[in-house]
C-alpha cells in the first residue's frame, strides 16, 4: 500500500508557493505522492470568489520542490484538452520530475459548470469518445514516434512530438469513475489503475470494503493482462494514531493507494493549515 495526499487547485492551493510548502512537507514526512485537482471553475455557486491555480503550473512548483514523491492530476478531463498540447505538458513534467508522474484522467466535472460555462460540448457520451480517443493518441505521441491519425475528433497528420516521456514506454495513467458504473471502470482497466468513487462514499469518505472487493474482482475480469501491475486507489480521511483497522481490510480487499482526503462538505479541503496539519503527521504507519 502506497499513501499519498490529495489536494484542489483552488482555494489557499491555487498559489504555487503554497503548494511547493505543501510538497516539501509530504515528501519529508514520507508520503509517496502528492496529488491535483484540474477545474477551471469546479462549482461556480460554491467557489464564487475563489482563487484558482493551474493544475500544470502548481504541480511544475511541486516537482522543483521535491525529488521522490509522485505527482499527477486526479484528475485531468482529458476532452476539456488538446490532446497534443495535453501529452506536451504531461512529458514536459515528466522530464522535470525525474519520471515521477502519474496522468489521472476522466470524463470530468461538473459537466454545466467546467464544460457549458465556455460553450464546450455538454454530452457526457461525446465527452466519453473524446477521452477515449484523447488517451490513444496521447500515448502515441508519448512514444515519441510519428504518429498520423484521422479520428472522429482528432487528427495528426505526421506529427512527431519530442522528447518522448522519460518513463517508458509511457507513464501510468489512472482513470477515474463512479462506481457501481460499469463503462469508466472498463476504461479504466485497459490501462493502469482506478481511480473511483463510490455511490455510497462522497469525496473524503472511506469506502466500503465489500464495493471495493467487488470493484476490484470486476477490473480483473476485465482486464485483458492480468500479470502486469495494476492500482487501485482509494481514500479519505485516515485517523493518524491508529489506521489500520480502517486501511488494512481495503488493502486485503485490493486498493493499492490510500488517498489522504478532507471531507467535500466542509472547508478544510482547500485550506493549507488543516491538510499541512495532516501531511506533517505522517502517512498511516501499517
Amino acid at each position: 500500500m502506497r499513501f499519498s495526499v490529495n489536494i484542489p487547485n483552488f482555494g489557499d492551493f491555487a498559489d504555487a508557493h503554497t503548494v511547493a510548502r505543501v510538497a516539501r512537507a509530504a515528501e519529508d514526512a514520507g508520503w509517496d505522492g502528492l496529488f491535483f485537482w484540474d477545474h477551471v471553475v469546479h462549482s461556480k455557486k460554491q467557489r464564487r470568489g475563489q482563487p484558482f491555480g493551474d493544475p500544470w503550473m502548481l504541480m511544475t512548483a511541486a516537482a522543483l520542490a521535491t525529488s521522490r514523491i509522485k505527482l499527477g492530476p486526479l484528475v485531468t478531463p482529458v476532452a476539456r484538452r488538446r490532446p497534443e498540447q495535453l501529452a506536451r505538458q504531461v512529458a514536459t513534467l515528466d522530464a522535470l520530475s525525474g519520471g515521477r508522474v502519474i496522468f489521472g484522467a476522466g470524463l470530468g466535472g461538473p459537466i454545466d459548470d467546467e464544460f457549458g460555462s465556455f460553450g464546450d460540448e455538454t454530452d457526457p457520451k461525446v465527452l466519453a469518445e473524446k477521452l477515449d480517443e484523447g488517451l490513444d493518441l496521447m500515448a502515441a505521441y508519448w512514444s515519441g514516434e510519428r504518429v498520423d491519425h484521422d479520428g472522429k475528433h482528432y487528427r495528426a497528420d505526421d506529427v512527431e512530438l519530442l522528447p518522448a516521456t522519460v518513463q517508458r514506454p509511457r507513464p501510468p495513467v489512472w482513470i477515474a469513475g463512479y462506481w457501481p458504473r460499469k463503462a469508466p471502470m472498463r476504461r479504466a482497466a485497459r490501462w493502469d489503475g482506478a481511480v473511483p468513487l463510490f455511490a455510497n462514499a462522497n469525496h473524503g469518505q472511506a469506502p466500503a470494503v465489500e464495493d471495493v472487493r467487488a470493484l476490484v474482482g470486476f477490473l480483473t475480469g476485465q482486464r485483458a493482462d492480468r500479470s502486469t501491475p495494476y492500482d487501485v486507489i482509494v481514500g479519505g480521511i485516515s485517523p493518524a494514531a491508529d489506521p489500520r483497522p480502517l486501511i488494512e481490510p481495503l488493502a486485503e480487499a485490493g486498493a493499492t493507494w490510500w488517498d489522504e482526503r478532507q471531507l467535500i462538505t466542509g472547508t478544510d479541503f482547500y485550506r493549507l493549515t488543516p491538510v499541512l496539519r495532516r501531511i506533517e503527521q505522517g502517512p498511516p504507519n501499517l
